[in-house]
């Protein structure tokens, strides 16, 4: 009885080793997109080779190989990304998208000023290592333990080999803590010998952002990070906020031992002075920037970094606040411009130079601020958000031009809708678009209004030859959700993808683009098992745990069966009320029906180990691992019937 199913964390927070499309199926860039990503060389400032000098700048050793699991399975290989090396764009990738991936491609460790290394391009982020008194202090220590242990020894390779004495965690996404278990032990963590130190909610964060739409959010996030593209020049090129994310790798997460909860706090750890500067609500929940004095350095976390970013993922997310975001760059301009003499985040490569750092720091702020009032402007003008992305189609000029503010990893485009959906929500006042078809009605009433299927392949064909690809992909869309098994109709929306794809300076668009494609072409991949992640499983609160239950409950199916339910956890000492009333199951901690109509008690730990498939729920009820008072068939009956999440649902297909 698959009761607890808790996977949709672990989907979300864990990468399994993926069956890569095949090279093959794809395409040439047409002449339309050769012609496009052309006209770029002359768009922006290719001549300047700063960034490259920056990137390259402090090299101490590159990482060009692999790292393994114990299994021996392939979890980073750097090796696939050789294709950019020392080579001009091709066709079929954006040239300023290319440079990025290039300089993104630079691995290894980097010296960012004495005492301050960083290991970059051992997966999506960054580890920062500070040499204290005694000791390192660690910040982010990446997604896996894997990279972040072969990043620790890479290290080690070059510095002397001392211990982790302090993990700082700059916000709560899983690229900044996932690795922590490969370079410090727990056990070091409970003795006191080694320091947690994280922003205030952040463990809450951590583990619940991807809970409640986990499955939906993985599904997405395949696209988005290319997890099923071949690398190379039609494929997976970049993820823009780096190469991309580890398969087969191991999430860890350890509970900071330390929270910084004020505006501006500082902290001596291991002879290294550090003032924290909280940045709630801007590219985390939960993020923090810090200032070394001594060192004249300044961390921007995941606040500023050399892209453009989301204000809305395209894997889905809350939508984040443009507004408060520009107010704390600010701050840390005010606070740290005239001191910091270099900058470096958890992303890309520092900055060096107060007049530079000063510049960056107030372009960065500039570019979401304009995100939040040129859309605020344009809504009250009456544009609606589709309209505003049409107007909006540059950042102003001088923004525009400086290779921080490009659309990389967010996009103009889509961050001006996400401000919009953050202000307005969905609806954009226009009636005809409050009670819209489905897409498989409106495909299917829109080629018959066209004049059928081959009239409709006809125009798209046209829009194609054309180099007119958004049209032609808004046409085909209506035809394979009105036809899905129409061939044509599939292959040529693949063919239009793929173009739009390789023309893409963002690469989590040229990832969307190519995996689409490759989902028209080869069907969508079967689902596969995906190892859990025991440390955000364990992290799970009951009331986390009650949430997550309640979205998978049918609730038409369940409308007419109320229930009362006393769930004690004993190791936790904690009584949990829950009430099952016209489909919707609801929850009070630390509090008992007077007559409940199912009672249990079990431990929490037992819940863990049956999430993590250790056991089954039905097992431990036989042998009494689970002790129900009343209501054994009732509640069987009920978890037996909640909803299975589909990992692997149609996106470019009904």
């Amino acid at each position: 009885m698959p009761i607890f199913r808790l996977n949709a964390l672990a989907m979300a927070l864990t990468f399994s080793g993926a069956i890569l499309a095949d090279a093959s199926a794809s395409k040439a860039a047409s002449e339309s997109t050769r012609e496009s990503n052309q006209a770029w060389l002359q768009r922006l400032p290719f001549e300047d080779r700063s960034s490259f000098e920056d990137a390259r700048r402090g090299l101490i050793a590159p990482f060009t190989g692999v790292v393994e699991n114990a299994k021996g399975q392939v979890v980073w290989d750097r090796l696939a990304y050789n294709f950019l090396d020392g080579n001009g764009a091709p066709a079929s990738v954006n040239p300023s998208l290319w440079r990025m991936g290039q300089l993104n491609n630079m691995a290894g460790l980097f010296e960012v000023r004495e005492r301050i290394y960083q290991i970059r391009g051992m997966d999506l982020s960054n580890m920062t290592i500070i040499e204290g008194d005694s000791g390192l202090i660690l910040i982010d220590p990446l997604i896996s333990t894997e990279t972040a242990r072969a990043g620790l020894e890479l290290y080690y390779q070059h510095r002397p080999r001392k211990p982790v004495r302090a993990v700082i965690y700059s916000h709560s996404h899983v690229d900044h803590f996932g690795g922590v278990r490969g370079v410090i032990d727990e056990a070091d963590v409970k003795a006191g010998k080694v320091r947690v130190i994280a922003p205030e909610g952040f463990y809450e964060h951590a583990v619940s952002e991807n809970v409640l739409a986990g499955p939906a959010m993985m599904r997405r996030a395949q696209y988005m990070y290319g997890a099923l593209l071949p690398r190379g020049e039609r494929g997976q090129v970049d993820s823009g906020l780096g190469k991309g994310t580890p398969s087969n790798a191991t999430v860890t997460l350890i509970a900071p031992t330390e929270l910084i909860a004020q505006p501006l706090e500082t902290h001596v750890i291991d002879g290294v002075e550090i003032e924290f500067q909280l940045t709630p609500g801007t590219e985390a929940p939960a993020e923090m920037n810090m200032y070394l004095p001594q060192f004249k350095t300044l961390c921007m976390a995941e606040n500023a970094t050399h892209t453009q970013h989301n204000v809305l993922t395209l894997r889905g997310a809350l939508v984040r606040d443009a507004k408060v975001w520009a107010h704390y760059l600010d701050e840390a301009l005010v606070r740290y411009g005239e001191q910091a003499e270099v900058l470096f985040a958890q992303h890309h490569w520092p900055t060096w130079g107060g007049e530079r750092i000063r510049e960056y720091l107030a372009d960065q702020r500039d570019m979401y601020a304009f995100l939040d009032s040129q859309t605020l402007r344009l809504i009250n003008q009456g544009l609606t958000a589709t309209e505003i992305a049409a107007e909006l189609r540059s950042l102003p000029p001088r923004l525009a031009s400086k290779w921080y503010s490009r659309d990389y990893y967010g996009s103009l485009s889509h961050n001006v809708r996400a401000v919009y959906q953050r202000y307005m929500g969905f609806y954009d006042g226009n009636p005809a678009n409050l009670d819209p078809l489905p897409p498989e009605d409106a495909g299917r009433r829109y080629v018959a209004a066209m004049g059928g299927a081959d009239a409709v392949l006809k125009t798209a064909n046209q829009a194609f030859a054309d180099g007119d690809y958004r049209w032609a992909a808004q046409l085909l869309n209506h035809l394979v959700f009105a036809e899905p098994d129409n061939a044509a109709a599939r292959e040529l929306q693949a063919d239009t993808l793929e173009q739009l794809g390789y023309q893409s300076e963002n690469a989590t668009w040229r990832n969307v683009y190519l995996s689409g494609a490759h989902e028209l072409r080869s069907g969508v991949a079967e689902a596969r098992a995906r190892n859990g992640a025991p440390d955000m499983v364990r992290a799970l609160t009951p009331s986390m745990f009650f949430d997550y239950l309640a979205v998978r409950i049918d609730a038409m199916k369940a409308a007419d069966e109320d229930l009362s339910i006393n769930w004690r956890f004993t190791d936790l000492d904690e009584d949990y009320a829950l009430t099952l009333r016209n489909g919707v199951l609801t929850h009070r901690k630390q509090s008992r029906h007077a007559q409940a109509d199912i009672d249990l008690s079990m431990s929490k730990e037992l819940l863990d180990r049956i999430a993590l498939k250790e056991t089954g729920f039905l097992k431990e009820a036989t042998i009494g691992g689970i002790e129900i008072a009343s209501g054994r068939l009732k509640l069987l009956k009920l978890l037996g019937g909640l909803d299975e999440a589909n990992p692997q649902f149609n996106l470019v297909t009904p």
